[in-house]
């Protein structure tokens, strides 16, 4: 059932580079939507109206925020997941004809936005975050700068432009370190940027190749427990620590304890993925297409990557 929540004014709904997989529809209050265009670097506000969804494109096609969601007044909003959200759409043509009118709004700013980076691939949103990055270090705006580079090594911690991300991430800390400012991150919710922070650079160190300091910053993350989200993301990179560097007994049985305190952990598939991998670096075949298969079976979003992997490694095994 979809969930009804209230938000004071000022309070950030998501912010740009953000995973989705909620859909939002404004029932009563202002919602300001706010981006930037990349190319010319103007800010852009949009109002949300009563009766209007949002954060639907990005939910629904499974890629990063595009744009910063700020309560203006005292609001209302109905939060719905994907599947609750296709379900109702799937039985009121009402709501889709709605959604419509509003996809022809946001296409229109999408185009806006990427006729300038068309030649460089920003269409896919790992370019697309790193380029808002990149333009943020480039402007000397080292406050957003470190959140959006922040947030492109928690998704793509081995990503093509990893090395880059941390230089710039790097640069922008050193700066704010010198100088003071408050982070996008701290100002959402009024805590700290540390777990973001802790995370980002444990996340560069992993893509270095520094699995072993790598797993002791995760570590320190996932004891700390301060952060469900950061606590549950490290808790399963330190098992990718664990394997890349080579101990596959050591990280299958690392991610066995880890299921066995954690039955539902939201990287299921990705754990199980890596749990085969183990067991066919070890030659143990069956071991291994027996997770594959059970990675395979998972449903969910959150499992739609590590299920692709699994396929692929079974029809590699010719299973």
């Amino acid at each position: 059932m979809p969930k009804t929540l209230q938000y004071q004014p000022k309070s950030v709904i998501y912010f740009q580079g953000d995973s989705a997989d909620k859909i939002f529809l404004l029932q009563k209050g202002t919602v300001n939507i706010a981006y930037q265009e990349i190319e010319t670097g103007k800010d852009i506000h949009e109002k949300v109206q009563a009766g209007e969804f949002f954060g639907v494109k990005s939910a629904l096609g499974k890629y990063p925020r595009e744009e910063t969601a700020i309560v203006i007044n005292e609001s209302t909003l109905m939060v719905f997941t994907v599947p609750e959200f296709e379900q109702m759409a799937s039985a009121n043509t009402r709501i889709v004809l709605k959604m419509l009118k509003v996809f022809s709004t946001q296409m229109r700013r999408v185009h806006k936005q990427l006729s300038g980076l068309t030649d460089s691939g920003a269409r896919n949103p790992e370019i697309g975050l790193f380029h808002l990055g990149e333009y943020y270090i480039k402007n000397k705006r080292f406050s957003e700068a470190r959140y959006v580079c922040s947030r492109y090594l928690t998704y793509y911690p081995a990503g093509q432009f990893a090395d880059k991300a941390s230089k710039y991430l790097e640069a922008a800390e050193i700066y704010l370190k010198k100088y003071g400012r408050a982070t996008p991150a701290a100002a959402a919710d009024g805590k700290p940027a540390d777990n973001a922070g802790a995370y980002a650079r444990a996340s560069s160190a992993f893509s270095q190749k520094k699995y072993q300091e790598a797993f002791a910053a995760f570590k320190k993350i996932a004891a700390a427990a301060s952060d469900s989200e950061y606590a549950s993301k490290s808790s399963f990179d330190m098992g990718r620590c664990i394997f890349f560097m080579g101990k596959y007994e050591e990280c299958i049985k690392y991610y066995t304890q880890l299921l066995v305190k954690h039955p539902k952990h939201p990287r299921m598939g990705d754990i199980l993925f890596f749990m085969g991998q183990c067991y066919e670096k070890m030659n143990q075949r069956k071991q291994a297409a027996l997770l594959y298969k059970k990675a395979a079976a998972l449903s969910g979003n959150s499992n739609s990557d590590a299920r692709a992997r699994a396929e692929k490694a079974l029809a590699v095994m010719g299973v």
